[in-house]
């Protein structure tokens, strides 16, 4: 088999697959044509009379095993090819190609396996069996059925992963392989957060509990913290301390010597952030099980102080501040994420991109409505590090 007509017959049968005859629904016959010259634009040209006979001799091939036939042009650079749909499943056993049709049956055995095992997967695998229904492709599907197998095992286990785990840990005990999991990592991420509840695509595996290294809680201010019954006053330290996820679960108790506790989205802002009157928390990008533990703790302990988050004035900023209430409990309450800062620091906003306008509009139901309706209209949403 030549290049040549492994690229011609490819390319009809692509056009096959696509079709309403491929389904079944198309009421007249279809022809599935090509022009030589779409597919060669040098085809046509009388320089290239070497790549012109090889292209005929590829064709005449095809023709003697009768895969295609040939529609002649007065013009035979205007020739076509046709392809012969009797002879589909020869064409493929010559191409080494699966068909279509057995294909979308495994994807469908693989997607009706998972597709009860939670939440996530009851979405996301409800709407693949539609879109294979419907003869459209199966997101996160990229040709290799045991990559695509290995995706939907992770976002059914990782719901199991109750301590934090690290990736090469999780990916061996599910796949035998350290690596295996960092191959699909971008995909299972991608599903959990757009069939899940998560405020960030960027951090929804460390959501999960899945981190590459260990991770950090940044402390600083109004608060004395106890471990293994060594006490610690942060308002005496000129600088914060830093707590490995290691150490979180060791941690006896946390008290508010000020009046309020603020976490604070971005480690920059953390570090420049100053309130003699706060405890101040960074949770390291993301808020897992050990972090969220540590939160309800010292709210457990002091009620009485106010609760405060502080974040990005953007889709990401408000969705991450939903989500610290949810897995808390805890009333937490927006600090500078207003109009008003958005007008203070007009001259160092950003224009909004359309997956920020599609989030803003979810969030148009919300005690944000105000805020939100003005980003919209002015265009704009503002990043923590620009607010002095």
């Amino acid at each position: 088999m030549t290049n040549y007509e492994k690229r011609i017959l490819n390319h009809l049968i692509d056009k096959y697959e696509r079709s309403k005859s491929f389904l079944g629904e198309n009421k007249v016959n279809q022809h599935f044509t090509e022009k030589i010259k779409k597919l060669y634009p040098k085809y046509s040209d009388p320089s290239e009379y070497e790549l012109f006979r090889n292209i005929n001799d590829a064709i005449e091939k095809m023709q003697n095993r009768e895969f295609i036939s040939i529609y002649y042009s007065k013009n035979v650079f205007e020739n076509s090819v046709i392809l012969n749909t009797n002879k589909l499943d020869e064409i493929y056993v010559f191409l080494n190609r699966t068909p279509k049709a057995k294909l979308h049956d495994t994807l469908l055995a693989i997607l009706e396996e998972y597709q009860n095992e939670n939440e996530v997967l009851n979405k996301y695998c409800s709407e693949q069996i539609s879109r294979i229904k419907c003869n459209k492709s199966v997101e996160r599907f990229d040709g290799d059925i045991n990559d695509f197998r290995n995706t939907l095992k992770a976002v059914k286990e990782i719901y199991n992963v109750t301590e934090e785990t690290f990736e090469r840990d999780f990916s061996v005990r599910l796949y035998n392989d350290s690596k295996a999991f960092e191959r699909i990592r971008n995909k299972v991420a991608r599903i959990l957060f757009q069939y899940g509840d998560f405020p960030k695509e960027e951090t929804v595996l460390e959501d999960m509990n899945i981190v590459k290294n260990p991770g950090h809680v940044y402390l600083k201010g109004k608060g004395i913290i106890t471990i293994k019954e060594q006490t610690i006053d942060l308002s005496v330290l000129k600088g914060d301390i830093a707590l490995s996820s290691v150490i979180l679960k060791d941690i006896d108790d946390v008290k508010i010597t000020g009046d309020k506790l603020i976490t604070v989205e971005n480690l920059t802002t953390f570090n420049r952030f100053s309130d003699l009157n706060a405890l101040i928390i960074y949770l390291g990008g993301f808020h897992n099980t050990h972090r969220r533990n540590l939160i309800k703790m010292i709210h457990k302990n002091n009620q009485t102080v106010d609760y405060l988050h502080y974040g990005d004035i953007d889709a990401g900023g408000f969705y991450i501040l939903l989500h610290l209430r949810k897995k808390t409990g805890i009333d937490f309450k927006p600090y500078r994420m207003d109009t008003a800062t958005l007008k203070q620091y007009k001259d160092l906003t950003r224009s909004l991109t359309e997956n920020d306008k599609k989030r803003l509009n979810n969030l148009l139901s919300t005690e944000f409505h105000d805020t939100v309706e003005f980003m919209l209209e002015n265009n704009c949403k503002l990043e923590q590090e620009a607010i002095n």
